[in-house]
This record gives C-alpha cells, sequence and structure tokens, in this order.
C-alpha cells in the first residue's frame, strides 16, 4: 500500500512532507480538495475525525496531526536519511522541550500573525493591526529566547538538524514575504538558523509541490 500523506502542500501538511524527504521516503500526495469540503466527508473522516489536513497512511497504520507524523516518520524510519532525533539523554531533553516551545509558544503567535498578514490579504479580507501589534510583541520576545538559544548551537536541540528544528518551518514561510520578517533579521543568531533550514533540500522539494496544484 505504501505511504500516502492526504493534504495540500501548504501549512501543516508541508511539515510532513518536509520530514518524508529528509528521510528520503518514497510518498504519495493524496490531494484534499478542502473548497468542495472534501475533508468533512465520510471516506477523510475515517482518516482524520476532525476533518483536519494532514491525514497519513503507511500501509494499514493511520496518523493525524502532523507533529505526531513527523515523529512517527523519524523513529519509524530512523535509519533512513537525516536522524532528525537525538539518541542521547541530555540532547533527547532538549529536543523534546524546543518542540513543545514551537508547538506552545512559537506557533499560536505566528498562525495569528499568517492569518492577519497572509491569509486575510488573499481572501481579501481586512488585517486586524491590533491583533498584529499585540503578537509582534510576543513573537519578539519569543525570538529573544531563540536568540540566546541560537548564540550556543547551531540549531535548536544541539548541533543536528532535528525534528526541533523542521517543525518550525510551516510558520518561518508563511512569515517571510512580511512586515514580520524584519524581527528574524534583526537577530543574527537566527536569521542564520532561519537562512539555514529554509534552504534545506527536503523544504525545497516539499514547497516545489504547490506547483503542481
Amino acid at each position: 500500500m505504501g505511504i500516502k500523506i492526504h493534504g495540500i502542500p501548504h501549512g501543516a501538511t508541508l511539515r510532513v512532507l518536509a520530514a518524508a524527504n529528509e528521510k528520503e521516503l518514497q510518498y504519495q500526495l493524496v490531494y484534499v480538495d478542502l473548497p468542495s469540503g472534501a475533508h468533512k466527508q465520510p471516506s477523510f473522516l475515517s482518516l482524520n475525525p476532525f476533518g483536519q489536513i494532514p491525514a497519513f497512511e503507511d500501509g494499514d497504520l493511520t496518523l493525524f496531526e502532523s507533529r505526531a507524523i513527523t515523529k512517527y516518520i523519524a523513529h519509524t524510519y530512523e535509519e533512513k536519511g537525516t536522524p532528525l532525533t537525538y539518541k542521547t539523554r541530555k540532547q533527547m531533553a532538549d529536543q523534546a522541550i524546543w518542540m513543545e516551545v514551537e508547538a506552545h509558544q512559537f506557533d499560536p503567535v505566528v498562525s495569528k500573525l499568517a492569518r492577519e498578514l497572509v491569509y486575510n490579504f488573499y481572501f481579501n479580507k481586512p488585517t486586524d493591526e491590533a491583533i498584529v501589534e499585540e503578537n509582534k510583541s510576543k513573537l519578539a520576545k519569543i525570538l529573544d529566547v531563540y536568540e540566546a538559544r541560537l548564540s550556543k548551537s547551531k540549531y535548536l536541540a544541539g548541533d543536528l538538524f532535528t525534528l526541533a528544528d523542521l517543525h518550525h518551518l510551516p510558520g518561518l514561510q508563511s512569515l517571510m514575504g512580511t512586515q514580520i520578517s524584519k524581527l528574524f533579521e534583526e537577530r543574527p543568531y537566527v536569521c542564520q538558523w532561519c537562512k539555514d533550514i529554509l534552504a534545506r533540500p527536503a523544504w525545497e522539494k516539499a514547497l516545489a509541490l504547490q506547483k503542481q496544484i
């Protein structure tokens, strides 16, 4: 049956595509037609009962939630491609911390900024400047913490690229063409980290799929 990634090459689905590419896996991207409501139909709900993308199949195993999928990929295909995880106790702990930071500190703020500055613009909706300013301030404080961390190691969990870095990619990509990019550029270690991970071939391969739909 092979690996199937159900979604579109945007947002959280990109996180899964990047992980699969880092592991050099063969997979099929199954396009989910969101405008038609395909993600709310019984066939898709059998894969993700919340009716959200992405969903993932590996043979007879089904998963949803992008971060859970990337963890599965990293551990199941441990010997293939980029390691993506650490094995030593200290570095495993550091990786776990920064994965939680991404999910609970970084992503909620970035998602609000992306909605106001990217998606509202795309759908011709007004930008709520108050929301932008509030979350811009929050992100600046978060990035100060990142700058301090990245002054000590090349990547968030150490000197190897891991899921802790990979999970940031969709959020970073969404903001790079907006006014918020200045917050990243003003912090030299954060800036270098962004340039590094956004230029990874696995990420560029995931983004290239956008041209096929």
